[in-house]
């Protein structure tokens, strides 16, 4: 798998040019793949409040960053229960 031969150069420490560029494609991936999951979290019916915790960050973190970044034909919330 292609992400497993990234994470392998990234804890590379013999070339950090690699190892650096490795991270960053990694923290590209996280990203795509974390925007993914809160819309699978919304469309599941989960409050931005609950998507929040199981990210171990604040709802007004969460909500800032994918807010206006999550697709509109997804029913969000209302409520922050």
């Amino acid at each position: 798998m292609e992400s497993t031969r990234i994470a392998t150069v990234a804890a590379d420490t013999s070339d950090p040019r690699a190892g650096l560029r490795a991270v960053a494609s990694l923290r590209v991936l996280a990203d795509a793949l974390e925007l993914r999951q809160v819309e699978a979290g919304l469309r599941a019916g989960m409050s931005w409040q609950a998507i929040a915790e199981a990210l171990g960050v604040t709802r007004q973190a969460v909500h800032k960053k994918y807010a206006k970044r999550i697709d509109q034909s997804i029913p969000v919330p209302r409520r922050n229960a």
